[in-house]
């Protein structure tokens, strides 16, 4: 039978059968199987880990065992939720949202809020009380907890800090931050005499930090310099290549680095100047304490640099760059100095990390840590120094806490979904700037660009 003569013997009500869509095909059903997909690879990703020995082991075990129903009832939970009742709990949490604001702002929780803004005394009384809070806390945790605050969070947030200025402030997207960290760290082995080439004079691991920080800063100035053109995609490959560069050299330059053995028994940190003796044993504590004092120090003078000249100088360029060439601003300049200052806090982190460890090489510095800072920036909101310290806290604390019930080779993944959940509903991070949460809006409703790693308007200059 030929294709005429089907479709003449069609009649208008075969023909609207063929158009109409069978209720497995629509999109509810569809998110359904989506879903359960979802269900399943949950499953596959919570179950037991496989093995050696039986390639199907971890496959059959999580078909056989309750996890999959667990995960299955979790993800058909969800999208019952999200096609049936999706508007009852819409208006239900909208209403609870307008009455906790209310609530919030005519009571003592708003009260105090508003305080905290306007009343400086009211204001470095809570930072007071945080910092007296952050000094002895420490000391009531178990060891293991000590080591992860000075080994992790407080290494890190010194780094994330840094790395805040070059994105946060001057949105200049740089992957290869970690590298000034090397560049500290393989400092402080030179000027301890670690390293098969001898220094002109053996130095103090106190005195070691200054000379530290003006390595790191020429090498942020080498950085810069040629990248001053580039942004976003490009500006991110060359700072990648960069990193690339310095764990290269630190691998497979021996008579230099000491190739892939590093330097050993690098001395304790210690102070002994002007009368002041005292070395840094392996327990944790003082090295917090030393840590936390250098945070402090770096967010009183970077403070001070945001409200300054140059501060104002970053915003403009990373909101619109020619707009703030064509308004006096010299960006090579303070792009030059964003790069020099965010890489000289990687500087004092080096020292103290390798001081504290006696031992460096160069499987210390992976790529995934320069990947890692930026996640801990913008998870806890970029151009926010609180939102900067919380995500880096959070972020570095999540793994360790799931040592006790997920693989190793898994916490990743789960810190991972989680950046992925963050990045879609709260894209602003978990404490972001005023300035930040400005610039979303007016992105949101087209007025200007809040991506600070694009191109800037008109095209590279």
């Amino acid at each position: 039978m030929s294709t005429v003569d089907t479709s003449k013997n069609l009649t208008p009500s075969a023909a609207s059968k063929l158009r109409r869509t069978a209720w497995y095909q629509t999109e509810r059903f569809s998110r359904l199987w989506a879903m359960i997909a979802l269900g399943v690879l949950l499953a596959l990703v919570t179950g037991e880990q496989g093995n050696t020995r039986d390639i199907f082991f971890s496959i059959e075990s999580t078909f056989t065992g309750p996890n999959l129903w667990v995960c299955l009832g979790l993800t058909v939970g969800v999208w019952a939720l999200r096609e049936f009742a999706a508007t009852p709990i819409k208006g239900a949490v909208t209403k609870a949202k307008e009455s906790a604001g209310s609530a919030v702002s005519g009571g003592p929780v708003g009260t105090l809020r508003e305080r905290l803004r306007t009343d400086k005394r009211v204001k470095l009384g809570g930072i007071a009380v945080l910092l007296i809070l952050v000094l002895v806390i420490p000391s009531g945790l178990e060891r293991s907890w000590q080591t992860v605050l000075v080994d992790q969070i407080a290494i890190f947030a010194l780094l994330a800090i840094g790395l805040n200025v070059v994105i946060g402030w001057a949105g200049l997207l740089d992957l290869g931050f970690f590298a000034f960290f090397a560049v500290g760290a393989y400092s402080t082995a030179y000027w301890t005499g670690r390293l098969p080439i001898e220094p002109p004079v053996v130095l103090n691991n106190f005195w070691v930090i200054p000379v530290a920080v003006i390595t790191c800063l020429i090498c942020g100035l080498l950085l810069g310099a040629p990248t001053l053109r580039l942004r976003g995609d490009y500006l991110a490959i060359v700072t990648l290549g960069f990193h690339e560069i310095i764990y290269l050299v630190a691998k497979n330059a021996d008579g230099l680095t000491g190739g892939p053995q590093g330097a050993r028994l690098i001395p304790d940190f210690s102070i002994d100047f002007a009368g002041l003796e005292y070395k840094w044993s392996i327990k944790p504590l003082p090295y917090w304490y030393l840590l936390v004092f250098f945070i402090v120090l770096v967010i009183i003078l970077f403070s001070r640099l945001e409200h300054s000249r140059v501060g104002r100088a970053w915003t403009a360029i990373r909101e619109d760059e020619i707009a703030a060439a064509a308004n006096g601003v010299n960006t090579v300049q303070f792009k030059l100095m964003a790069f020099a200052i965010g890489a000289s806090t990687s500087g004092v982190a080096g020292v103290i990390f390798t001081s504290k460890y006696g031992y460096i090489n160069p499987e210390v510095f992976p790529l995934l840590q320069s990947i890692l800072i930026l996640a801990y920036v913008i998870f806890g909101g970029m151009g926010s120094i609180p939102g900067v310290l919380i995500g880096t806290a959070i972020l570095v604390w999540l793994p360790e806490a799931l040592k006790d019930w997920v693989d190793p080779s898994d916490r990743y993944m789960y810190l991972g979904a989680l950046l992925v959940i963050m990045m879609i509903y709260r894209p602003q991070g978990v404490w972001p700037s005023r300035r930040r949460q400005r610039e979303l809006k007016m992105a949101e409703e087209g007025i200007g660009d809040a991506d600070a790693m694009s191109e800037p308007a008109g095209g590279k200059i």
